[in-house]
C-alpha cells in the first residue's frame, strides 16, 4: 500500500491509500475517487517534495561560475551593440538628451556620460535613460 496526498477542485486536502500509482490513476479515470468533504470527483494528486537533494559545493560553484560568465558575455554583447548603433556624444549626453526630449533636436540613438547631478536632472525632467556598463577593452597597439 502507498499513501498519496490528494486535493480536490475546491482546495480540500486529504490522504488516499492505494495499491500503487496505477490504482490511483484508475480510480481517477473511473470517477470513483471523491473528496470526503464536498464529494467532488475532481481530485488530483498533490505534489510535494519528500526529500531535497542538496548539490555539492563544487556543483554550486560551477553553476555560479557559469552564470557569471554568461552575464559577462551578455553585458559585453549589449555594450558592443550600443557602441555600434548609438552616436557617442560624450559628456554632452544630458544636454543632447534634454534637447531631444523637448523637441529642439531630432531624436536619435545616443550614448555618452553623465555626472550624478545630470542624472538627477534627467530623471526629474522625465528623460528615459538606460545605463549600460562599458567593458574595458585591451588596446592591441600598446607596446
Amino acid at each position: 500500500m502507498i499513501v498519496f496526498d490528494l486535493e480536490c477542485l475546491n482546495g480540500h486536502t486529504f490522504e488516499g491509500w492505494f495499491d500503487d500509482k496505477k490504482d490511483l490513476e484508475k480510480q481517477q479515470e473511473q470517477g470513483i475517487l471523491t473528496c470526503p468533504v464536498c464529494d467532488t470527483t475532481s481530485v488530483v494528486q498533490k505534489l510535494h517534495p519528500i526529500a531535497i537533494k542538496k548539490s555539492s559545493r563544487a556543483t554550486t560553484q560551477k553553476v555560479l561560475q557559469d552564470s557569471q560568465e554568461a552575464m559577462a558575455e551578455l553585458t559585453e554583447k549589449v555594450a558592443e551593440y550600443v557602441e555600434k548603433n548609438y552616436e557617442d556624444v560624450g559628456s554632452d549626453f544630458s544636454k543632447t538628451a534634454l534637447k531631444m526630449h523637448y523637441g529642439a533636436e531630432d531624436y536619435k540613438n545616443i550614448r555618452g556620460t553623465t555626472t550624478k547631478e545630470e542624472d538627477k536632472v534627467l530623471e526629474k525632467e522625465g528623460v528615459p535613460v538606460l545605463k549600460v556598463p562599458v567593458t574595458k577593452k585591451p588596446k592591441d597597439d600598446l607596446n
